[in-house]
């Protein structure tokens, strides 16, 4: 067993989630539990479905499930579709891969567009495959908004207008499981019809809860899709919104945790600031990348998120050997490269309860870092980062 190195002061967790939690949201997970059949239960049962609707930015049904966001993925697909559809998804990155896998294992017929984990969704791409399909044997198109291995964003509003330009019938799926609540993201006016997402990344808590926000074409769909489901099935679980109460067991505390998160998100901060900060954090990082002499992996600017950056190590270089390197000397936590990125890319995490000092701290830790890495590089990151953030919210 390795020896482990002994730390003081605070760990910077820094992958893209799960993400540091507020000290005052563990405090409200630490509430005592209460009757989840009781009146006290109802209330926050439909006041934390008001308060996902309007980080969903939508006004229709939402669903939250005790899960991960691999749980809401299924959902997404048994309530919806039958054995045998046909789904176009599209090679992002990992995580698009994993749905791909899944969906494949529930019996759809899946073609999956070929990607190089650089770029997002071609829009063009979708509207010559649906103007393609004049059968409309096509029956939903999945596509990851922010994918959390690459650090690449599809714009999702683009490819609805492609979808529509092809005057096509398909469901409109989409996972923010690492962009809600840090991306701009607005599933009715884009006409998504389900929206995947988790609790572990922008919306600050640990792991436990999934959601999906549904459109009434996609609620429409669900009564006659024929793929099998309970645990997922959305008809009892819409309920949760008019009455408070689920069907089975809810995670209660987690529940506890969001309604603290979402105070903090549009009651205090505010969903547009919450946004510009994401957006400021990522700029600031990509200007240390730059100074630095390295490239991020997003090779589109149309496309970096807000979230995370993927950084790319020069060739001859192992990104795991630096995470060590920076975990043992800094204790600081980076992302690895995941499938066939590993080794190729550390991912600098920048979203949820994050500021500009935890930001510097990072960038600092990143830096000495290659310093003691032997990684070829220039140094300045942390200095052209602090340039921008120095200047304020003028430069953002």
């Amino acid at each position: 067993m390795r020896n482990l190195p002994i730390h003081t002061g605070r760990h910077f967790l820094q992958i893209p989630g799960p993400t540091n939690v507020p000290e005052r949201v563990l405090h409200a997970i630490a509430f005592a539990t209460i009757d989840h059949r009781g009146p006290e239960f109802s209330e926050l049962g439909k006041e934390v479905v008001a308060g996902m609707r309007r980080v969903f930015q939508t006004d229709g049904t939402v669903v939250v499930y005790p899960s991960s966001g691999t749980g809401a993925w299924e959902a997404a697909l048994v309530n919806t579709l039958s054995p045998g559809d046909r789904v176009v998804m599209f090679e992002t990155g990992h995580f698009a891969t994993l749905w791909r896998q899944m969906a494949a294992r529930l019996g759809l017929d899946i073609e999956f567009v070929a990607g190089d984990w650089r770029h997002g969704v071609d829009p063009a791409q979708v509207e010559e495959k649906l103007a393609a399909d004049r059968e409309h044997r096509v029956k939903a198109v999945c596509v990851v908004h922010n994918e959390t291995s690459t650090g690449v964003t599809s714009r999702i509003p683009d490819i609805r207008a492609a979808i529509d330009r092809a005057r096509h019938p398909a469901l409109y799926m989409v996972d923010t499981i690492s962009s809600l609540a840090s991306l701009d993201y607005r599933h009715d006016e884009w006409r998504v019809d389900v929206t995947v997402a988790g609790s572990q990344k922008g919306l600050m808590l640990p792991p436990g809860l999934g959601f999906n926000a549904v459109s009434d074409k996609a609620m429409a769909a669900a009564k006659t899709a024929k793929l099998a489901r309970s645990y997922w099935d959305w008809q009892a679980m819409a309920e949760t919104g008019q009455t408070g109460f689920f069907p089975y067991t809810p995670s209660t505390n987690l529940l506890f945790g969001l309604r603290e998160a979402l105070k903090m998100l549009l009651d205090e901060e505010g969903l547009p600031a919450v946004f510009r900060r994401h957006d400021r954090h990522a700029e600031a990082t990509r200007r240390a990348v730059a100074a630095w002499g390295l490239d991020v992996l997003c090779a589109d600017p149309r496309e970096y998120s807000s979230s995370l950056t993927a950084v790319v190590m020069p060739e001859g270089h192992d990104a795991d050997r630096v995470r060590q390197i920076i975990l043992d000397g800094f204790d600081l936590s980076l992302g690895t490269g995941l499938g066939k990125l590993r080794g190729k890319v550390f991912r600098i995490g920048h979203l949820g309860h994050f500021n500009d000092l935890m930001l510097c701290g990072t960038l600092c830790g990143v830096e000495m870092g290659l310093h003691r890495a032997g990684i070829p590089h220039r140094a300045g990151g942390v200095a052209a980062a602090l340039e921008f953030l120095g200047a304020g919210s003028a430069a953002a």
